[in-house]
């Protein structure tokens, strides 16, 4: 959830900070985006002494008191404010606020459409950017709801209904995964242009072929030379169009690899994270299937534990059904609010802090050989993406490696070989496994 921090403050940038989402709110503003327990925001950071004055009402000060409201609990009311403040002619950047945390009003309340339309919005006429959806705690509910695979797939597309920023996170990741694909796009145009012109000066020259006469130049030659430059221009079209093809390809791909880290798991200490914050920690298997035939895998892996656990192994079993019988509450992953609060912020802030030798210590320690899913109609949903995605047969029994930093490695049929997992995967401390993170 944006918190609003206000009047008094000082704005200042950070140029080793990632994610932007927001523009650097000018001094005389006093309007600022934060998480509840963390700052959500990229650029700015704001210190406050005053409150706004109880007796104005503006769009600032009624999103400034619907945030305090919903603190405290007070859903229905905030959003009132929230509809309020969009009333009361914002700027900008207030109705990107007002819009945004009306949808994190309207996630808690379990009415996803409702939170779509408003993210939609503020993504489509505030430049708000897709990555604050992803990272905020208070949209965890929202983004295992269908309506979030709607909006995540709209923005990987792009489009004036959605804006391009998603997608252009997205393709700038590909270019990182595929750098020379820009360099063959260029050979490809050039290279039709050249056989275009080519054939531009040839067709007369045939022509001239088949007429006959004199000074007219050879016909097998010339229609020889005309057939080369057709075929080039098929073949480089053919490639160019094939190279869009796999780069629209591995941009689901991305997307689904950024939907995956944002399921969340359940260690066996009881807390709750998601799968982002085990990247460079453990290699998760996902072993999706029917509950005998997962239970029979998880128990021959048992043989094997000593030596996958050297290699970071963190088993994932997903039952195929057994979300129908979950019901989703409308807070996090249907935790209290007490413990919904107590999960680690999973944006920059989460990022900054694993960092620290005593974080990462903490969370290797709560770390077992087993994890259960949580919310399980997500990681259903995404399982079956992924089975679409390689033309597997959907509800098929399947086995998923990830790496250490998060992305598949690679999947199967059926149940995984453990002992030839055990020879494929390094040891955590191995040079290989260094170079996966």
């Amino acid at each position: 959830m944006a918190v609003v921090a206000v009047q008094q403050f000082q704005c200042f940038t950070e140029s080793n900070w990632r994610n932007i989402t927001r523009p650097c709110i000018p001094p005389h503003s006093s309007l600022l985006l934060r998480s509840r327990n963390k700052i959500q925001i990229s650029l700015i950071s704001c210190s406050s002494s005053q409150t706004p004055e109880a007796d104005t009402q503006t769009a600032e000060s009624c999103v400034n008191l619907g945030l305090e409201l919903f603190s405290k609990g007070r859903v229905k009311d905030a959003l009132t404010l929230f509809e309020t403040a969009l009333s009361l002619n914002p700027n900008p950047v207030e109705a990107q606020a007002a819009y945004y945390n009306k949808a994190c009003c309207h996630a808690y309340r379990g009415e996803g459409k409702k939170a779509a339309d408003c993210l939609r919005t503020a993504l489509r006429e505030y430049d708000l950017k897709f990555g604050t959806i992803l990272n905020d705690p208070d949209l965890a509910s929202f983004r295992v709801l269908p309506e979030f695979k709607e909006l995540q797939e709209e923005a990987r597309l792009g489009g004036e209904d959605i804006g391009y920023s998603f997608r252009r996170d997205l393709k700038l990741i590909s270019e990182v995964q595929a750098p020379f694909r820009g360099v063959r796009r260029f050979f490809y145009v050039a290279f039709t242009a050249a056989a275009g012109i080519s054939l531009f000066f040839t067709v007369p020259r045939l022509l001239r072929a088949i007429n006959g006469g004199d000074g007219a130049p050879d016909l097998l030659a010339t229609a020889g030379n005309a057939a080369i430059n057709i075929g080039g221009i098929v073949v480089l079209v053919a490639l160019f169009f094939w190279d869009n093809k796999k780069e629209e390809e591995q941009l689901a791909q991305i997307s689904r690899d950024e939907t995956l880290s944002r399921l969340p798991l359940c260690l066996s200490t009881n807390r709750v994270v998601e799968l982002v914050q085990l990247r460079d920690t453990v290699r998760p298997v996902i072993l999706a299937g029917k509950k005998e035939t997962v239970s029979l895998a998880m128990q021959r892996a048992e043989r094997f534990q000593t030596e996958l656990l050297r290699r970071g192994v963190l088993l994932v079993p997903v039952i195929w059904g057994e979300g129908q019988e979950t019901k989703l509450e409308k807070k996090g992953f249907g935790l209290k609010p007490k413990a919904a609060e107590a999960l680690p912020s999973i944006g920059e802030d989460f990022e900054k802090r694993a960092q620290s030798i005593t974080a990462k210590s903490k969370l290797k320690s709560e770390i077992r050989f087993k994890a259960e899913v949580v919310s399980p109609v997500e990681w259903e949903r995404w399982i079956r993406d992924q089975q679409k995605s390689e033309g597997v047969s959907l509800g098929e029994d399947v086995y998923i490696i990830l790496r250490l930093d998060g992305r598949v490695r690679r999947s199967g049929k059926g149940m995984p070989d453990w002992q030839q997992i055990v020879k494929e995967l390094p040891p955590k401390e191995a040079f290989l496994s260094k170079i996966e993170r």
